[in-house]
């Protein structure tokens, strides 16, 4: 429950006080000032063109006159994304109690464009993928690959995973470890955790990088991704953190939490040995880590036909909607999944 001092009169100024407690959560500075730039326009928008005073009091349809009126100088991703931003704050001050409501919440979804569409990028077949994946020898290299093509998570959550974050049994190896009590009854997962950040101390070790979602969210592990990470478990070697990463590094940092630039390094490897990267190509031609999660959003979404199931899975949902499959998750999610998921094997 907030204090008397985080209501809205108590709070001199709202934007502020978002962008302090997001950087006492470990958001870069880069990241807090696209944060702010883009709060102040809005901002300056609604005074000048409601003569609302206070972000607090804005409603509906003043963040609607707001995201028109970026069309007139925006693609529609970038729109999609300062949408995101002004979301974000009212969502964060709604949960803290020094907003009543997020007047965000229906507008983000009537948005058309979500952050990660973009019509010229390149067009992968399932087929192609798995060619792709074929040609992967390493187990870390194809675990690491296979993991963020079957979840959809991003690159940051991925090195963030320690071993307790996977509930998977794996008989064939003579490893055991006990997953976090989220996982309980959840047996073939992996629990992605919205608590990470950059410069946080999470399960005894000191993050390098920070994961972006929304809520917790628990995805199922299907037996092309768990023949992946077993083939990975058995070569693992002994972890130098207390956190006992999942992916560690089996290059110059041995036994260490594997980091997103080892990540992206192994996707640009094999995706300039197969013509998908160029330098200078950019995110319309170059296949990144950051490409696997739009592959694994365009093709789910159009097996399922669910967006929301994907948005859970890709932890963009509110509490609202997560706690819905959260409440369902063995019944919805994981049938959904099972059933739509592509095969790379």
């Amino acid at each position: 429950m907030a204090s008397s001092a985080d209501t809205p009169d108590a709070i001199e100024d709202p934007i502020a006080y978002f962008l302090d407690d997001q950087r006492y959560h470990g958001k870069s500075e880069r990241t807090l000032e696209a944060y702010q730039r883009v709060l102040r326009q809005f901002e300056t928008f609604v005074r000048e063109r409601f003569d609302v005073e206070a972000v607090s009091a804005v409603g509906r349809r003043e963040c609607m006159a707001w995201v028109h009126s970026l069309r007139e100088r925006f693609e529609s991703s970038t729109i999609a994304t300062y949408a995101s931003y002004l979301n974000r704050f009212y969502e964060y001050m709604n949960r803290v109690g020094a907003f009543e409501a997020n007047p965000m919440v229906l507008v983000m979804e009537e948005l058309s464009e979500s952050i990660d569409t973009n019509p010229t990028r390149r067009d992968i077949s399932v087929p192609e993928m798995r060619e792709f994946v074929g040609s992967i020898a390493h187990p870390l290299e194809r675990a690491v690959v296979v993991t963020l093509l079957k979840t959809g998570m991003r690159v940051g959550e991925l090195c963030n995973l320690d071993l307790r974050d996977c509930h998977l049994a794996v008989p064939e190896l003579d490893l055991e470890w006990t997953p976090r009590v989220e996982l309980e009854r959840r047996s073939a997962s992996l629990f992605v955790d919205s608590e990470p950040a950059r410069g946080r101390t999470v399960n005894g070790e000191e993050r390098t990088a920070s994961n972006k979602r929304k809520r917790e969210t628990v995805i199922p592990v299907d037996d092309e991704l768990r023949r992946a990470l077993l083939e990975w478990l058995a070569i693992r070697p002994d972890p130098l953190s207390p956190a006992d990463p999942l992916f560690l590094d089996t290059r110059d940092s041995w036994g260490e939490r594997l980091e997103p630039a080892d990540v992206r390094y192994v996707v640009e490897k094999h995706a300039r040995e197969r013509g998908w990267y160029r330098t200078g190509g950019g995110a319309t031609e170059n296949v990144t880590p950051h490409y696997f999660r739009h592959f694994f959003t365009t093709h789910l979404r159009d097996r399922t036909g669910d967006r929301g199931i994907v948005k859970y899975l890709r932890g963009d949902v509110a509490s609202d909607v997560i706690d819905t499959y959260t409440h369902n998750w063995g019944d919805q999610v994981r049938t959904v999944y099972e059933r739509n998921i592509y095969s790379l094997c």
